[in-house]
């Protein structure tokens, strides 16, 4: 299979371009003003939280890699595997986004967010992988433990500039990986992943913060066209990727972990319904939810206000089950799980 590296996108033309300033990454529309890691961790020492996590099991659907094999290529599909990560038959090919396994988000074993639930599948049972794409450097989306389970079966890593070195560093050859900017395509046959601005930041440690660039990223396969979000505070930059490439027969949105003291740098549901609608997007599936307390709400709090928010606007909003396929473009009916468990 051919790739190729297209160049910017018209990036002169646009108010959001990749910028750098004393070697560090920027936001194009504003720079966000998060609290200090001493405040925030402050705020969870003391405030009172409610419905944490769950105390039923999340319903998982167990799968198979045979079963996945099975899936019929003419028809895209996706399934979440848990928090942001999903698996994707697109264009005949299948990837992960940010495949996360283990059992914590964090730099340590022992400590930091812990799974609510397992991955439907062990990932050691996944050799058909074609690509893996990651939207930014962060625990709860770039896995050193997953990284290294995938790195030799995996033909292509597409990563925002600057995540690259990380894989490098982990036994990644760099032959396989493609490092993009913002408006930047990667062709993979008849597969293209265009890296997209988002609001965020990124680092995963105490002091490499914004050295690496964040993504989100446009899927264009032969049969659908997808948008996924990764994580981002509401901003303009929605409408400008969705006047250039939607509409979108489905995007995957960021829906949780917001707060407060980090709204410039993850959206509340009402915001991220209002990107789904910049982006002129199809069906909805909501995700960054239902796997890791990373936030002060409850863990149903992202689910359950923004199918009221999209049952208002009459957006039809897909909630599979962790290992449920969803096929894409095919209006599939999926339920309020999350419902059962408050």
């Amino acid at each position: 299979m051919s790739t190729s590296i297209a160049p910017a996108l018209a990036a002169d033309n646009s108010i959001f371009n990749t910028t750098q300033l004393d070697g560090k990454y920027q936001n194009s529309q504003a720079s966000p003003a998060n609290s200090s890691a001493w405040g925030i961790l402050w705020r969870y020492v003391t405030e009172r939280r409610v419905d944490a996590t769950p105390t039923k099991a999340i319903p998982v659907l167990p799968l198979t890699a045979a079963a996945l094999d099975a899936l019929p290529v003419e028809q895209d599909s996706v399934i979440r595997f848990g928090h942001s990560s999903v698996y994707m038959l697109v264009g005949g090919q299948r990837w992960l986004i940010d495949p996360v396994f283990s059992q914590r988000t964090s730099p340590f074993s022992f400590i930091g967010p812990k799974r609510f639930h397992q991955p439907p599948l062990n990932l050691n049972e996944l050799d058909n992988i074609d690509g893996v794409l990651i939207s930014h450097d962060h625990y709860d989306h770039l896995d050193k433990y997953s990284i290294g389970l995938l790195k030799d079966k995996v033909k292509h890593f597409v990563v925002p500039e600057g995540v690259d070195q990380h894989l490098i560093d982990w036994g990644v050859k760099p032959e396989r990986i493609q490092s993009l900017r913002w408006w930047q395509s990667a062709e993979f046959g008849e597969l293209s992943i265009t890296a997209t601005p988002t609001q965020h930041f990124s680092g995963r440690g105490l002091f490499d913060g914004n050295q690496t660039l964040w993504a989100s990223y446009v899927i264009d396969s032969p049969h659908k066209r997808i948008f996924f979000s990764g994580d981002s505070g509401y901003f303009d930059g929605f409408k400008q990727i969705g006047e250039r490439f939607g509409p979108f027969d489905l995007t995957m949105m960021e829906t949780g972990a917001y707060d407060k003291d980090w709204s410039a740098v993850h959206m509340t549901p009402e915001q991220t319904l209002q990107a789904h609608l910049d982006l002129r997007g199809q069906a909805m599936m909501p995700v960054h939810n239902a796997t890791f307390d990373l936030a002060f709400h409850s863990w149903y709090e992202p689910l359950e206000r923004i199918s009221a928010l999209s049952q208002q606007a009459g957006v039809e909003l897909v909630t599979p089950k962790i290992g449920e396929v969803f096929k894409v473009g095919q209006h599939q009916p999926t339920e309020a799980w999350w419902r059962d468990l408050k």
